[in-house]
């Protein structure tokens, strides 16, 4: 039975099934698990139902890929609100591995993002460029809708403005490389959307594809190096896991300064 108007919008379970809440998560929407595990169901209500249907758009797309991205169940859209149902991904949140577990994924997690990465960029009818990120990094900050718990730990006691003026003092080298490297972006690389199997530490998906699009390739790179950097047992594993990222993306010579500039502007893009 619905406890609220917006999970009216919930599909029939199966008989002897149910939805239940899940709790884990930063995004503002309400995710529901079905009992046999089979499908997860993302609720928003009216103001966040556009970007839900963005998000339903780009499942719908990767689905046709074979890179393990969840398909489309059901869409439902209406005055309340929106929801998109999907099936489930085999396997568990890469961010629940231990240390040692994390490090034998490692390398696969770092190929089923390449295997996004080399999908052809002409095929990709969605972007996330950077003129656009940055765009919607000046609306959240002119709205004052950072969220501080998304800031480096060094940013977390400078003012939003001064944080993207910063960020705008290096947008013009940024975008010169960005041709360069455009690829089709997961957009939210990190570790609880990427899927590896218990047994066999194989990645077996992505998930929460809503920024999915046309972006530099750093973008990714850097939010997944941040994202494991407090799962590694220790330093060595961690220069280790870094070495092992950019060898499998056949970078040579990683860009330092880039890594850092998309680190500093995606916390300033959710709000």
């Amino acid at each position: 039975m619905a406890t609220t108007p917006l999970e009216r919008l919930l599909p029939n379970a199966p008989p002897g099934h149910r939805w239940a809440r899940v709790e884990t998560g930063e995004s503002t929407d309400q995710v529901f698990r079905r009992s046999d595990g089979s499908a997860y169901a993302k609720l928003s209500d009216r103001r966040g139902a556009a970007r839900l249907e963005d998000e339903r758009r780009r499942t719908e797309w990767l689905a046709g890929m074979g890179l393990g991205s969840p398909a489309v169940i059901d869409w439902l859209h209406c005055e309340l609100g929106a929801c998109l149902v999907t099936a489930a991904v085999p396997g568990v949140s890469a961010a629940e591995l231990s240390g040692a577990a994390l490090s034998a994924a490692w390398p696969s997690i770092c190929r089923q993002l390449k295997s996004l990465h080399d999908v052809p960029v002409a095929d990709c009818p969605f972007e996330r460029t950077l003129a656009t990120m940055f765009g919607r990094a000046v609306d959240v900050v002119a709205r004052a809708a950072v969220n501080a718990d998304f800031l480096l730990p060094a940013d977390k006691g400078t003012p939003p403005a001064i944080l993207l003026a910063n960020v705008k003092a290096d947008l013009p080298a940024r975008l010169a490389q960005e041709p360069g490297d455009l690829v089709v972006c997961h957009g939210d690389a990190c570790l609880p959307n990427l899927l590896v199997d218990p047994e066999t530490l194989r990645c077996t998906g992505m998930i929460d594809l809503g920024r999915l699009g046309l972006a530099d390739r750093y973008a990714d790179l850097a939010l997944l190096l941040a994202n494991a950097s407090e799962s590694w047992s220790s330093p060595a594993d961690a220069q280790l896991a870094r070495a092992r990222l950019f060898d499998i993306h056949q970078i040579s010579t990683p860009d330092n300064d880039r890594l850092d500039f998309y680190l500093r502007l995606d916390p300033l893009t959710w709000g």
